[in-house]
């Protein structure tokens, strides 16, 4: 039994807990909220970095292009125009500041209409102890932690299900929290809306892992006895 112990000790050794500071209850859920704006489930499309648009400036061929990727900064570079920033705003929106800025210089009474032609994937990380870590994809507003870690498979059986932690980027700072998956279940805390560029990381429970090597150890020390 003393060794099956050792062994399984030294095992789970290899896998250390992650033991966080990260803020845990209201805080959590104030550290990764305090500073984001609720997701619109309606209402238009915003552009992003890496969507692709089409600009059709009406008997204008050499103004119209039929496949504009937005760069990472989130901005589109247009013949005459220059550089606009697309990323957050309407296509409608960009239409019409496109059209005015052609009207102010170059043409008269010119027709611009913008479309989305391809939209790029949004996607978060689940990692630690979960039985399919990797990236998902997901949309604002239709995913929560539960169903991001449904997404990789679910925990692992050496999961620790009260250190979950959340990472998000707000306004270009990394704010995180730790959630309690145990509690979100039984509906005693908020399940938290998940974002797209969010990190998950479900932590590891050396009691569990010892507990499970233990068990693996156990016919090779002779532990137990097949009846």
């Amino acid at each position: 039994m003393v060794a099956a112990v050792a062994v399984g000790t030294g095992l789970s050794a290899c896998q250390p807990p992650l033991k966080s500071q990260l803020p845990v209850g209201q805080a959590a859920y104030q550290s990764i909220n305090a500073t984001v704006q609720p997701v619109a489930l309606s209402g238009p499309y915003l552009l992003r970095a890496g969507d692709r648009i089409s600009v059709n400036v009406y008997q204008e061929p050499e103004l119209t292009m039929t496949d504009l990727p937005i760069d990472e900064t989130g901005t589109i570079s247009l013949p005459l125009v220059g550089v606009i920033h697309a990323a957050g705003r309407s296509v409608d929106d960009i239409s019409g500041e496109v059209q005015r800025s052609y009207a102010k210089r170059f043409l008269r009474n010119p027709q611009v209409s913008i479309m989305l032609r391809q939209a790029s994937v949004r996607t978060l990380s689940v990692e630690g102890q979960v039985a399919k870590p990797g990236q998902f994809a997901i949309e604002p507003g239709n995913n929560t932690l539960l169903s991001a870690v449904a997404m990789a498979g679910s925990p692992s059986n050496d999961a620790k299900l009260n250190e979950v932690l959340l990472f998000r980027t707000i306004n270009g700072e990394r704010v995180g929290g730790r959630f309690d998956l145990t509690a979100i279940r039984a509906g005693r805390m908020a399940d938290p809306q998940v974002l797209p560029g969010d990190v998950i990381v479900v932590g590891f429970s050396s009691l569990r892992g010892a507990y499970r090597d233990i068990l693996q150890a156990a016919p090779i020390v002779g532990l137990f006895t097949r009846f």
